[in-house]
């Protein structure tokens, strides 16, 4: 980058930063091999190694507009700096996949679809961030200057390009492409992570300016992968009612079991037997563990605690295990703990629509109109259990990732798929097969988990 390209910019991020309201003299080594990481999308973190950083003397200039920066800090630019440095770099744009996915009023594929191309990105942009932070070994600001003063923990890595930027660049090109009328203000947050980095004093511009380039290139290679994933294919089925078949005028996602999926060959792979026949005994043993349930405050506090959709408690499960184990202060674990949990929720949730389109159960009040189920049935078929399938996942891939606490993760699974059946929208038989199929999915992705040279 051009000393001439580099200021135009840095007199932008001064302007924008300082016009609104708005913390090692050894280079420590965090996870020096993460840039070679197993990429998601890009074929290696290497592969869209940046060009080296500035030369001694435009770095000298960096430093002085680093200083003049650092000497501008405001209370606006401050909780500025604090907000974006809360967690690791991908914390804050998770949250915001999160809420933009809930408000989106998407359905349950679409959503794992979503929050699993985000952290997919970030994933690979951190990797690729990691190859040029030490193909390059740059400094900090504060490790040239001893005057610049950070007012956040100075990253134990190299300085070049900031991971902060990297995952922002990343997440926010593909968040504006499943969310096309938030881009603008994704752009200006982008921007705003990035800069507030030096801000912060812990990065010059060039280390802002090109993580977002490097970001924004991941991200499109991950939109590209996302216009072929078979998501945006058209249902001109139906499904007519018919006895004891499953039948809805508006079929959610019914399609969603032929989508590509992140690590499995294909949806089908661990496709369960059918269930019980209509009409059978055992079919109408299910049905009368549903009609026979009896109803309690605990029934009734799961049921509803887990209604709004299972990736949130699973999300904010990740989260706490990234505080807990102190990822938070090492960027490429943290975003493979995002990757791993949301891909195994989503290969799972497509093995479960396959499963369920293939076999077309009726839930438990189509099969006996007397049982009425806590909330609306959801528009899809029965078996299996939706939440069951997605949390048996998690958990397998959680249990590998921080073995520690595997017991909480299987009962997380189990109070998952068992409020499905407390809200008596699903059999037990639709349960206790979701946490066979997700594990399944999910010991498939632990094993990709494991070779992916991060062990």
């Amino acid at each position: 980058m051009g000393l001439r390209s580099l200021q135009s910019r840095m007199n932008k991020l001064i302007s924008s930063l300082l016009g609104t309201s708005m913390m090692c003299s050894l280079m420590a080594q965090v996870e020096p091999g993460a840039g070679k990481w197993k990429t998601w999308v890009i074929p290696s973190g290497s592969a869209m190694r940046l060009p080296a950083p500035p030369d001694s003397d435009i770095t000298t200039t960096e430093l002085q507009w680093a200083k003049e920066c650092v000497s501008q800090r405001d209370q606006a630019t401050l909780s500025t700096i604090r907000y974006w440095d809360a967690g690791s770099p991908g914390y804050r744009w998770m949250q915001l996949a999160e809420q933009y996915v809930v408000n989106g009023g998407m359905s349950t594929p679409l959503q794992t679809r979503a929050l699993a191309l985000v952290a997919a990105a970030i994933s690979d942009a951190t990797i690729a961030a990691w190859d040029s932070k030490y193909a390059y070994n740059r400094n900090h600001p504060s490790d040239l200057d001893p005057t610049v003063s950070p007012v956040v923990a100075v990253p134990q890595s190299p300085s070049y390009p900031s991971e902060h930027a990297a995952a922002a660049g990343a997440a926010a090109a593909v968040l504006a492409y499943l969310f096309p009328d938030k881009a603008t203000n994704l752009a200006d947050m982008a921007n705003e992570a990035a800069t507030s980095r030096v801000m912060a004093g812990v990065a010059f511009p060039s280390d802002a300016f090109s993580g977002l380039d490097l970001g924004q290139s991941v991200g499109r290679a991950v939109i590209a992968y996302a216009q072929a994933d078979g998501s945006n294919q058209t249902f001109t089925g139906s499904y007519a009612p018919k006895p004891g078949v499953w039948s809805s005028s508006t079929p959610v996602a019914p399609l969603a079991g032929t989508w590509k999926p992140w690590v499995l060959n294909a949806a089908q792979d661990f496709r369960p037997g059918p269930p019980p026949a209509f009409g059978s005994d055992a079919a109408n043993t299910q049905y009368a563990a549903d009609k026979n349930l009896v109803r309690t405050n605990d029934t009734n506090h799961l049921a509803w605690f887990w209604q709004p959709g299972f990736f949130q408690p699973w999300l904010d499960q990740v989260n706490q295990e990234i505080f807990q184990n102190h990822l938070d202060l090492n960027a490429p674990r943290a975003a493979r703990a995002y990757a791993y949990q949301a891909v195994a929720q989503h290969d799972a949730t497509l093995a479960c629509w396959d499963t369920k389109y293939t076999y077309l159960e009726l839930r438990p009040s189509q099969a006996d109109p007397t049982i009425t189920p806590v909330f609306a049935i959801p528009q899809h078929p029965g078996y299996p259990s939706g939440h069951a399938c997605a949390s048996g996942a998690s958990a397998a891939v959680m249990s590998l990732l921080f073995p520690d606490d595997a017991n909480l993760f299987a009962t997380t699974a189990n109070a998952a798929g068992t409020s499905t059946f407390d809200a008596e929208i699903h059999t037990q038989l639709d349960v206790s097969q979701g946490l066979i199929l997700g594990g399944q999915v999910g010991q498939k992705v632990a094993a990709r988990a494991s070779a992916d040279g991060a062990n």
